[in-house]
């Protein structure tokens, strides 16, 4: 057995040790029912991976990444979330290919939990290692078919800050703002919101020169409107 395999059985081992059915059934009523949970919160689950999180911190990048393939093939969702903190580990050191990898946990039992943290957190950091890739990328993802993708497309740049490519950014929100579907919608919002902190009146313009939905509109100013009322004035 490779060492991805054995983190993958490691870690449904101790989480099935820890099972717990009463925080079961509302977690996964919290998550609609998509997917069936072990019942093990978020804190608890940390404190559980930490030791084999080092353990098996010298593992091959490759291996890291056929793990976390390797657990979301599990139904358990905290197994899903222990991938991810698995590849969070290898952020600075992920190889070229493993773009790959992260689009097909995107489509892998998706939801926003999980999508939501490929998209910001592993492909965001990946773009930054490898900054000729995000345009190229972010172009043939907001057109996919697949709507988590083009979800992701939106929010590769949430961390960015200063950094952020604003006409790729905006771009990208033109392509989508369209689209009568509320993650697409929310994940627009949420991504004007972001950069509103670092350029507001990028924001503001643009949302004054173009007609996104509804829901896009509100969450984009939200923070501008709880901050800076001053600027929307006008």
């Amino acid at each position: 057995m490779n060492q991805a395999a054995e983190f993958c059985e490691a870690v449904t081992t101790v989480f099935e040790e820890h099972r717990n059915e009463e925080n079961r059934i509302p977690m996964e009523n919290y998550m609609k029912n998509h997917y069936p949970f072990f019942g093990i919160k978020a804190p608890e689950r940390k404190q559980i991976l930490a030791p084999l999180l080092k353990k098996y911190k010298e593992i091959t990048e490759q291996e890291r990444l056929e793990a976390a393939v390797l657990l979301f093939e599990k139904p358990e969702r905290e197994c899903h979330y222990a991938a991810l903190a698995f590849l969070e580990k290898g952020i600075k050191k992920a190889p070229e290919h493993s773009i790959d990898t992260y689009k097909q946990l995107l489509m892998t039992k998706p939801w926003w939990d999980t999508v939501d943290m490929i998209a910001s957190t592993l492909c965001g950091g990946y773009f930054f290692r490898y900054e000729d890739k995000l345009r190229p990328f972010t172009e043939e993802w907001r057109e996919s078919d697949h709507l988590w993708v083009r979800r992701s497309s939106v929010l590769h740049q949430l961390k960015y800050k200063e950094k952020t490519d604003g006409l790729l950014l905006f771009e990208t929100i033109d392509s989508l703002k369209h689209e009568k579907e509320f993650f697409i919608e929310k994940a627009i919002g949420w991504a004007l919101r972001e950069y509103s902190k670092t350029d507001a009146r990028a924001v503001i313009d643009y949302l004054k020169r173009e007609e996104v939905r509804p829901l896009s509109r509100r969450e984009g100013l939200k923070w501008l409107k709880s901050k800076h009322p001053e600027l929307l004035e006008g």
